[in-house]
């Protein structure tokens, strides 16, 4: 019997990408699975495949307290408990800052990190009845700040840090606190990631056949929850940026830099 099953896990933005094949993955192992996503089609969608199956569905903004308030109290109302949270909403951008507009960054952490605080604010009484898990899908952003993406990198240094603040006052609680943080992957993020003005760029810098799947990317953090780890790094760029940002700082900036610009240009 799988160690998730008949357990109540949370996921927001569960619509596509991490967050789906979070969803199906739980579901597989015997979960049931409440998922909110701005996109009430897609998640319908996702319902009517998984007809049958314990899959709860509602529309939220993370960004907006009450909306995570509201999921919280319907999740409760259908289940009635939560064993994980799984804080997975989240929204990327590609901008110089001397071209960015400020609402643009303000957006970007009213999702990344308010949309985690609020969710958790509201669920986290009933996983501490169940010793259960606190979990936030953060990013390599959240070690070394990323150009190009400075208000990303922001709100996700921003959730690591908060998340090991939680960690550090829930360590005698029974509750496992996690944040993972995938390197590149292949999903809808950079997809939607917002301009300068906080409009969707509509296209990727990336090459997406090289990248790891959001499928193998769930596997892994799944794999993490199960061992309550502590933290998830991913991907071997992900644990190089990781390592040469602690120790060698100057280099990881050259690199990085080299990595997202070409004369002077800025390409990914």
């Amino acid at each position: 019997m799988s160690y998730f099953n008949n357990k109540v896990v949370v996921i927001t933005g569960g619509s596509e990408g991490i967050g789906k094949a979070l969803v199906e993955l739980f579901l597989a192992n015997g979960a049931k699975v409440a998922s909110c996503s701005r996109n009430y089609d897609k998640l319908y969608h996702l319902q009517q495949i998984h007809a049958g199956k314990p899959l709860m569905i509602y529309t939220a903004d993370v960004s907006i307290e009450m909306d995570c308030r509201k999921f919280i109290e319907s999740v409760i109302e259908t289940f009635g408990t939560i064993d994980i949270l799984i804080n997975n909403a989240g929204i990327s951008m590609r901008s110089l800052f001397k071209d960015v507009e400020l609402d643009t960054l303000r957006k970007v952490v009213d999702i990344n990190f308010w949309g985690v605080v609020q969710t958790t604010k509201f669920a986290l009484p009933y996983i501490l009845e169940n010793k259960g898990s606190v979990v936030a899908i953060s990013s390599i952003a959240g070690y070394r700040g990323l150009p190009g993406r400075s208000g990303y990198s922001a709100s996700k240094f921003a959730v690591n840090g908060w998340m090991e603040a939680l960690r550090t006052e829930l360590y005698d609680t029974g509750v496992n606190v996690m944040w993972a943080c995938p390197g590149f992957t292949a999903s809808n993020i950079r997809n939607v990631a917002l301009n300068r003005v906080g409009k969707p760029q509509g296209e990727s810098p990336m090459d997406e056949k090289k990248l790891m799947t959001a499928e193998e990317c769930a596997f892994h953090i799944v794999n993490a929850i199960e061992k309550r780890k502590r933290t998830l790094v991913l991907t071997a760029n992900g644990k190089l940026t990781v390592f040469l940002n602690k120790y060698f700082p100057t280099l990881a900036d050259k690199f990085v830099r080299r990595f997202f610009f070409r004369n002077g240009e800025l390409v990914k």
